[in-house]
């Protein structure tokens, strides 16, 4: 193990490792339940944001642009720990997450199961109740 291995394996400096977009993967689950809630995308800005502000800030990369999570819906993520695996090129926020955290309205954006049968996959439905209308909310 090379010595840049072991600090950013190893070490306590925090160094993210962005990969060619300038971006690094981030994991929002819900504090309390454990819930997987959404998988997005972090810039420098978007990291160092959501450190100083303690509200989960992202990059759309559809948008090319930064947000903060519920500016539009209102549906926000406060910070309540923040992590980041092995080798520094994801990172994992623990949230308190007010309302819904998919933009179709659903409190994940996880709400589809992948089931098989035979050698067909295909998605079913689960835990997919909507907490607000898409449509009232983004198209104002």
């Amino acid at each position: 193990m090379s010595a840049h291995s072991h600090e950013i394996e190893e070490g306590l400096a925090f160094l993210p490792k962005f990969d060619a977009a300038g971006l690094v993967t981030c994991v929002a689950t819900d504090v309390v339940t454990g819930d997987v809630l959404m998988v997005a995308h972090m810039n420098d800005e978007a990291l160092h944001k959501t450190i100083a502000t303690g509200e989960a800030w992202y990059f759309s990369r559809s948008r090319n642009a930064l947000w903060r999570k519920g500016e539009t819906s209102g549906q926000t993520q406060r910070v309540v720990e923040l992590r980041t695996d092995c080798d520094q090129d994801a990172v994992w926020l623990r949230v308190e997450q007010i309302g819904a955290a998919c933009h179709t309205g659903r409190r994940s954006c996880f709400y589809r199961e992948v089931e098989v049968e035979g050698d067909r996959a295909k998605l079913v439905f689960v835990d997919a109740d909507r907490l607000f209308d898409p449509n009232a909310v983004y198209n104002k």
